[in-house]
């Protein structure tokens, strides 16, 4: 069995501010500041927060796939925006719904420092052999 992979944050991920406070293949939680990431409103950008789930939700996959020897690319993600945000910081939580061998799908919460739930996307990851 591989070693589980640690999460590294990309260029996107630290243009967004995120940061992890918990990793597993069971649970992914990290932050990401409303600052930085607003729209010309100034209102929180949906594809910011998009771009959030999505790397929660990957890296959560990506650490089960390693206990496999796999990796994992994205083939579904849909996000549901329940309320904007103008400041703060969010936290996001990444659970697994489903964790195969060949395909993983995760739901993400992202809350606001009040715990309000500002959305709720899922994204499905399909396991695969690394080049």
């Amino acid at each position: 069995m591989s070693k589980p992979w640690t999460i590294t944050l990309g260029a996107l991920d630290e243009k967004l501010g995120i940061r992890v406070l918990e990793q597993s293949a069971q649970r992914v939680v990290a932050t990401m500041p409303v600052a930085g990431n607003t729209q010309s409103l100034g209102r929180l950008h949906g594809g910011a927060t998009a771009a959030f789930a999505e790397a929660l939700g990957s890296w959560c996959a990506l650490i089960h796939a390693s206990t496999l020897g796999k990796v994992c690319a994205g083939v579904d993600l849909n996000i549901t925006h329940h309320r904007g945000a103008t400041d703060g910081t969010l936290t996001g939580t990444a659970s697994p719904v489903h964790l195969g061998r060949t395909i993983t799908s995760h739901e993400i919460v992202v809350t606001d420092e009040q715990g309000r739930r500002i959305c709720t996307a899922r994204i499905t990851n399909q396991l695969i052999e690394p080049r």
